[in-house]
């Protein structure tokens, strides 16, 4: 049996790896997650069927994602995986200069090979796609509240014109027709697709049944590129070859401390979040962009906010696109986001400081913040707590664990839902 990990993962923020993360260990697959590229001393520890390796790339200069994307295809070779995947968001999030389109292709070249796969899908949060177009739910990608994101507005839901804006590549279509006739006339069209000069095809996807088929049918692709959907085959395809190991991928040790729930994303659902909490009339504590720019001492009331609590306390900084926009009129996109992300690290901090070992984190900029900030590098996959949102232990000498949750992730009582299975986790000892 290979002990060797078979495949490699990429992706472009934290709570996007753990999605993917979660994806993995659901097919079986022992997973780890690595904050950038382990050190030598944290890979010396590593004993896995998959490596996620979570990047902040996705909103960073072109330039900057391609090369850290490269620097980690190269770790991750190096360590022997069989197949590499890119991961990006759901709902195929990227900047007007990019991401996604310079980032697959750089690592097809790499890789040597002509043709990947592009598929967001993922149904069982709603994101579907028919004819090359994203769905949200019933709604299109831009009417469904992605086109008011802060950081990566999407004003287009064909994403066959968003990735070829991104992209020298050829980008064409793999349509749902050939993906309901089954995997040989999957590979089939991609055959025909490559021998057009097709180097990236979006893939249809309406249900699971899609996914499974689509990663069955690529099993032989050194690259592919998509939501974490799409991994949901991949575990198979290193089973059917006898080099799964059948064990509980999902076992997580126990963390015993205070909890706290850190909300920094502007997303639909994490508002619909927060406001159940409020609702419940449960503590709360709204952070201020604009109290941090002008230097008035916001972590220091919210850390007196969390300590003076007997109940777990929210400490938010959701608010209505509305909201968001006014505050970036001020202070500008990257100042406003970089005074909150680094206000929830001096926060998470100080509360490690007074015992807190869960963190419930809502938003991909806000976990990434806060995993730098605790010194989090790897982190063990459990079980899931809801669709794209698993229960995680860092390996830390003193091990935390996070629930790390895209904004756009999770139902109205995903805060509960995640602080119950943290809890339970350690009490199930």
């Amino acid at each position: 049996m290979n002990s060797r990990p078979l495949l490699g993962c990429i992706a472009d923020d934290f709570t996007g790896a753990t999605d993917l993360a979660n994806m993995l260990v659901r097919g079986g697959m022992r997973t780890v997650q690595s904050i950038g590229i382990p050190s030598r001393e944290v890979a010396a520890g590593i004993d896995a069927d998959a490596i996620v390796i979570a990047l902040k790339s996705r909103t960073t200069p072109v330039a900057e994602a391609v090369e850290a994307s490269l620097a980690a295809l190269t770790w991750l070779r190096e360590q022997g995986c069989e197949q590499i995947f890119f991961k990006y968001c759901s709902t195929f999030d990227s900047t007007a200069a990019g991401n996604i389109g310079q980032v697959s292709e750089a690592l097809l070249a790499a890789l040597g090979s002509d043709f990947t796969l592009a598929c967001p899908a993922f149904p069982e949060n709603g994101r579907t796609i028919f004819r090359g177009h994203l769905f949200v739910q019933d709604q299109l990608l831009n009417e469904s509240g992605m086109q008011h994101h802060p950081l990566t507005p999407m004003t287009d839901a064909n994403l066959i014109r968003v990735l070829q804006s991104q992209t020298d590549l050829d980008v064409g279509l793999l349509r749902y027709d050939s993906i309901a006739q089954g995997v040989e006339q999957v590979r089939a069209r991609i055959a025909e697709l490559r021998g057009q000069g097709v180097g990236i095809a979006i893939a249809d996807a309406l249900s699971n049944h899609d996914l499974y088929t689509l990663g069955a049918a690529c099993a032989d692709l050194p690259l592919l590129t998509g939501g974490s959907g799409l991994a949901l085959g991949l575990p198979d395809n290193f089973r059917r070859a006898g080099k799964l190991r059948e064990l509980d991928a999902s076992e997580l040790p126990p963390v015993y401390g205070d909890e706290v729930v850190l909300a920094g994303s502007a997303s639909v659902a994490t508002n619909g979040q927060v406001a159940a909490w409020l609702e419940a009339g449960r503590p709360a504590l709204r952070i201020d962009p604009l109290a941090l720019a002008a230097g008035e001492p916001v972590v220091a009331q919210a850390l007196a906010f969390a300590r003076n609590n007997s109940e777990t306390v929210l400490i938010y900084a959701t608010s209505s696109p509305e909201e968001v926009k006014a505050v970036q009129q001020q202070l500008g996109v990257e100042q406003a986001g970089s005074l909150v992300e680094n206000a929830f690290g001096e926060i998470a901090r100080g509360l490690r400081q007074s015992g807190v070992r869960r963190f419930v984190i809502a938003g991909g900029e806000t976990s990434g913040a806060v995993v730098q900030a605790l010194g989090v590098q790897l982190l063990r996959i459990g079980a899931q707590i809801d669709p794209g949102v698993p229960a995680t232990v860092s390996t830390t000498d003193e091990p935390l664990a996070l629930a790390l949750k895209s904004g756009n992730f999770g139902g109205r009582d995903f805060f509960d839902k995640a602080l119950k299975q943290l809890a339970q986790a350690g009490e199930a000892q």
